[in-house]
């Protein structure tokens, strides 16, 4: 499996994060709420559905950069360094807000596909994309006649709702009715 920080394309420089972006990260979810290192990872990792793993190794550097810019403050709780959004830091927050709401889709669009790491979407994603190539080399034969297009295109959608009745939650809503 391809390690997701260093995926081709994640980021502008192929990275997951481009320049600044995990910083402005960790700016952005500390001024949600407080929290100590551990946290903080753990809440960065929540927000990427499990397609990201930040590491101790990114992320206390990250916040002790924060704090030497006095965009945080750390306060002692429990035996444990936890950081606040100073006023500085609530400024940069509301500056990059667009930037943070992209990070943030980023992350949404990517945890779609975290359910992939399943092991029990390997039993399906080979036989998924065979179906997927089935229909694409038949449409390029097929030299785009709309009936062609327009077949394969129901047999998709029949065959996406077989499967979701066979979700537990479907049968369930269905009883319900």
């Amino acid at each position: 499996m391809m390690n997701a920080r260093r995926a081709p394309g994640s980021g502008p420089t192929g990275r997951f994060f481009g320049p600044g972006e995990l910083r402005l990260a960790v700016l952005a979810l500390i001024a949600e709420r407080p929290g100590h290192g551990y946290d903080v990872m753990n809440r960065l990792a929540d927000r990427f559905n499990g397609t990201y793993e930040p590491s101790a190794g990114s992320i206390y550097p990250t916040l002790q950069l924060l704090e030497d810019e006095g965009l945080v403050r750390v306060e002692a709780a429990d035996g444990r360094k936890v950081h606040h959004v100073t006023d500085a830091g609530r400024r940069a927050v509301d500056e990059q807000a667009e930037e943070i709401e992209r990070l943030w889709g980023r992350a949404a669009s990517r945890g779609e596909w975290g359910m992939f790491r399943e092991p029990e979407a390997a039993e399906i994603v080979g036989p998924a994309l065979r179906l997927v190539k089935a229909a694409v080399k038949t449409l390029a034969h097929a030299h785009g006649d709309p009936r062609v297009v327009e077949e394969i295109q129901e047999i998709f959608v029949e065959a996406r709702r077989r499967i979701e009745r066979l979700d537990p939650r479907s049968r369930r809503r269905a009883e319900e009715r």
